[in-house]
């Protein structure tokens, strides 16, 4: 329960970091300061709780590890609940901030930085676009947190290329899609948002669920024979 616990902690605080500085700051910061915002998040929530669960907070993230035989099945669902908890209560405590602001906060209107493509894209990114960019940006997001974590690698460290890739993948799709590869991050804002948010939510569960399988591929061709490692042993972004 301490691990469903931290992944719902985890999943909050990227969340309310990432989404909230699009939302409340992004007129300042720009698309670079909310990349950054999400890199951060993700980085910092690593060495908070990677001893602790393996800070997955991504329920794309416990997909792969599931393919590559990293955690149980039922560990996996207990992850995915607290991921998408943590995600709800982040968007309903942006909006609450929000609205704190003169003049209020239209979350229909304003969008509380859901997902979404055609007119729902930030530059208007057709569908197939939008699709292609989540899924190779969700693939280049797993398959780095496997490989960062696997058994070869200097896992104290992960936590760094972990944080840098998320921005990289947020400074590439931002435009495109508000970047999802997250379905927890995608359903949160899409549950207060409603509408059009829900109607094409399928695209960012559906994407990054197809882009953490083609990451866990590419990592059991490339590190099977060097990284074994039994379906009991925690993750962790941190190495004890």
């Amino acid at each position: 329960m301490r691990r469903y616990l931290a992944e719902l902690l985890g999943t909050f605080v990227l969340v309310f970091g990432g989404v909230g500085t699009a939302v409340l700051a992004s007129e300042n910061v720009g698309c670079l300061g909310v990349a950054l915002a999400f890199g951060l998040s993700l980085l910092v929530m690593a060495y908070a709780i990677g001893p602790i669960s393996g800070c997955h907070i991504n329920p794309a993230v416990t997909f792969g590890m599931l393919l590559s035989g990293r955690i149980a099945p039922r560990d996996a669902a207990g992850y995915v609940v607290g991921q998408v908890v943590g995600a709800i209560l982040a968007a309903v405590a942006i909006v609450v901030i929000a609205k704190a602001k003169q003049g209020g906060y239209d979350v229909g209107a304003e969008g509380l930085g859901a997902n979404g493509y055609g007119a729902h894209s930030p530059e208007k990114y057709a569908l197939g676009g939008v699709i292609v960019v989540e899924v190779i940006g969700t693939a280049l997001l797993v398959f780095t947190v496997l490989a960062a974590t696997s058994k070869i690698a200097h896992t104290a460290f992960a936590g760094l290329p972990i944080g840098f890739v998320l921005t990289l993948i947020h400074l590439v799709a931002i435009p495109v899609s508000n970047t999802s590869v997250n379905p927890a991050r995608s359903i949160g804002p899409a549950l207060l948002v409603g509408d059009w948010a829900l109607s094409q939510l399928w695209v960012f569960i559906v994407a990054p669920l197809a882009g953490a399988a083609l990451a866990a591929l590419l990592h059991r061709a490339m590190f099977d024979h060097l990284d074994e490692r039994p379906v009991s042993a925690p993750d962790s972004a941190v190495a004890a």
